[in-house]
């Protein structure tokens, strides 16, 4: 079409706002947009914020000057912010940025065609409601173009846990899950168009509670209905909650061959003192009595985490007893930062351990992360894994992909097709990948 406007998107941060940033894209695919990747050949340019990592505001208004030549070069570019960072500044971004021409939620953005249309009339749009409409029941239906192998799933939204770090609450609002029946035809759709795998994705996805047949549905009876979908061969699920992991959904982990034997579960602290402080509504123990049950029911199963050192009264005694659990529980792979305040949140309020102490805990802990992660890659070398490839490697000829656990695997073989689920013996572990040969 001649008429056609490009569109650039920059995600930020999580699995989600990957997911939300191919739903505004078809939303606005169906007011004549289509995607490019260069971000001085469009017409429209969309951040896609997250407000998670640490003076994310600051970094979106200085991505946002960056972008002020192109305005300039181009008056008729329309710039908007959407996401997390969105939601928490609204208004506040079009004060400090004047070129900035919209400013939407993550709860708004299927109203994104409207908006366009007010600001090419010349206006200046924000919306940051939390409306009580479903946003994926107003989003337009996808083209039919054919996937990857891989898709994100939104089930769930928003938080209702409150922990004190996080600033999930404010800017996603409170849990809300999809309709089982909407999700499955959802999936069938993506199966349809080439997806092998996919991940369901939510703030606190295990807290899943989706109206279905019969009422209502957990995480762990949503994914034993599509595991029974031919042409879908694996599911993932995540971030979880551990105070949400019920028996059904533990049980799943072992006779559920399609869901895969990776989970990502946050602890963020060893220690109950800081849990509390964190109202994180678990303990260290129960924590590990959890990994117990779960490793029972799938003795295999790849354990990833989230870790967060220096919180506002973090003593010596607390991140020993971070350091203890990690030993104990062995993980494959985990994300761990250093503490920094989100305005609004209750701990933002609370005094700051010395940066210096912060930083060196950091540093202890992510050498036992990393060490854990050498040995659980290492371990993987001389078995056979199932590896989902999906796209092509660096080396001529190479092909990547995905093993059970999430591991990059690289093989070199002609005969390996983007889509193919294979059968590998992994021969080399690398820092951040494995390799191997098709067997």
């Amino acid at each position: 079409m001649a008429d056609t406007r490009k569109l650039f998107i920059k995600t930020y941060g999580c699995q989600m706002n990957v997911y939300d940033s191919e739903r505004m894209a078809e939303a606005l695919g169906a007011s004549g947009y289509a995607l490019t990747d260069r971000a001085d050949d469009a017409d429209m340019i969309l951040l896609n914020t997250c407000h998670i990592r640490e003076k994310a505001a600051e970094k979106v208004y200085s991505e946002l000057g960056r972008l002020k030549p192109l305005k300039v070069a181009n008056p008729d570019l329309k710039i908007g912010v959407a996401g997390c960072v969105a939601q928490a500044e609204g208004e506040e971004i079009m004060r400090r940025q004047p070129l900035v021409d919209l400013v939407v939620g993550p709860q708004t953005y299927h109203r994104l065609p409207a908006m366009e249309q007010a600001v090419r009339g010349g206006a200046r749009a924000v919306d940051t409601d939390f409306p009580e409409e479903d946003k994926f029941e107003h989003l337009p239906k996808p083209p039919r173009a054919m996937r990857g192998p891989t898709a994100f799933l939104t089930v769930q939204e928003g938080c209702d846990k409150f922990c004190a770090f996080c600033v999930v609450p404010y800017t996603r609002g409170a849990e809300v899950s999809r309709p089982a029946a909407r999700i499955l035809s959802e999936a069938r759709d993506l199966v349809d168009r080439g997806v092998r795998e996919i991940t369901l994705l939510g703030q606190n996805v295990n807290a899943y509670h989706g109206s279905g047949d019969g009422g209502s549905w957990t995480l762990a009876r949503l994914i034993r209905e599509l595991a029974r979908m031919d042409g879908l061969e694996r599911i993932r699920f995540t971030t979880s909650h551990p105070n949400d992991m019920d028996d059904d959904l533990i049980a799943a982990h072992g006779d559920e061959p399609k869901l895969m034997p990776y989970l990502h579960l946050p602890v963020q602290s060893g220690s109950d003192r800081i849990l509390k402080a964190m109202n994180r509504k678990h303990t260290a123990e129960s924590y590990l009595r959890l990994i117990e049950r779960l490793r029972a029911a799938r003795p295999d199963l790849l354990l990833s985490g989230d870790f967060i050192v220096g919180f506002p009264g973090e003593t010596d005694h607390d991140f020993e007893d971070t350091m203890t659990l990690v030993r104990q529980v062995g993980y494959g792979q985990a994300y761990s930062f250093k503490y920094s305040a989100r305005p609004g949140t209750p701990a933002a309020e609370r005094p700051c351990i010395p940066d210096d102490v912060a930083s060196e805990r950091l540093q202890r802990l992510q050498a036992l992360l990393t060490d854990q992660q050498r040995d659980a890659q290492s371990a993987m070398v001389g078995r056979d894994v199932n590896v989902l490839f999906e796209k092509q490697g660096r080396a001529p000829g190479q092909m990547t992909g995905k093993s059970d656990y999430l591991h990059a695997v690289h093989v070199t073989d002609p005969s390996v097709e983007r889509g193919q689920i294979r059968r590998v013996r992994i021969i080399e572990s690398n820092t951040n990948s494995l390799a191997g040969v098709l067997v």
